[in-house]
């Protein structure tokens, strides 16, 4: 048998401004948070972030390494034509270049967008009706919840105007027959936001599989939901979260942050 690979990425923190650095290990945690969820479907989906200071710059993963693999100096920085801006003996992934740049060029306010093939998501996002109001997670989705017909593998760029109208100015996105979609000022917002959205659709298999019918949430209180939100975060968002989630990290393998 052949010994494994060992992969060796040298640091690239010298070479990068410290508000760079911090957004590497930042979206590096993410990833490592996504294998440690269960989201990653291996090495297919993905997840970026704006480089701090620019608007057609960002961080993407380096197609080919597990999430739990990827680290800050292993991240591949490239613009919105795809180009990579850095030495990398890395690809991109094609889809995750469609989706990202299409939402990076149009919604500056997004810092991350996450973007995740989970089971329960997909399992909902090919249900007529979506993500029904069923469940105290629910609401906060749905008070902010688009929805993308399926065109296929995201790789035609055709695609990019229509996925943008479909996403508006909300922060979740569900991909019919395809995934889960989460926007955020920073990275710790669109991850806390897919943690949302990812168990609202748990919840909604789990209780449609008793076969029992169902209690809908009157749409007032959905209509409520964000107000409710600033009040459960104390108005600071996943931020308020995101430290513990980084202690859980460091805990397990620190090594995301080199």
């Amino acid at each position: 048998m052949n010994a494994p690979e060992t992969l060796t990425i040298p640091s690239v923190k010298d070479r990068v401004s410290a508000e760079e650095w911090q957004a590497r290990v930042d979206l590096a945690a993410c990833y490592r948070l996504v294998a440690n969820f269960g989201w990653s479907d291996l090495i297919f989906t993905h997840i970026t972030a704006r480089v701090p200071g620019t608007e057609d710059q960002f961080l993407i993963n380096p197609y080919g390494l597990m999430f739990d693999e990827i680290t800050a100096s292993s991240l591949v920085k490239i613009d919105l034509d795809g180009n990579k801006l850095d030495e990398s003996p890395f690809p991109v992934n094609p889809a995750g270049f469609t989706i990202h740049s299409a939402i990076h060029s149009a919604r500056h306010d997004a810092q991350c967008v996450l973007h995740v093939h989970s089971i329960n998501g997909v399992a909902v996002s090919a249900q007529k009706n979506g993500l029904l109001p069923i469940s105290q997670q629910s609401i906060f989705v749905l008070s902010s919840l688009a929805y993308h017909d399926y065109e296929g593998v995201a790789l035609n760029a055709e695609e990019k105007p229509r996925l943008v109208a479909d996403l508006g100015e909300k922060n979740y996105l569900m991909l019919r027959n395809h995934g889960l979609l989460t926007l955020g000022k920073t990275v710790a917002d669109a991850f806390v936001n897919m943690y949302v959205f990812e168990a609202a659709c748990m919840i909604q298999i789990r209780a449609q599989s008793g076969g029992g019918d169902l209690i809908p949430i009157p749409p007032e209180i959905v209509n409520g939901a964000k107000k409710q939100a600033k009040t459960v975060t104390k108005s600071q968002g996943g931020m308020l979260a995101w430290p513990g989630l980084l202690r859980r990290l460091d805990r397990i393998d620190p090594s995301y942050r080199t």
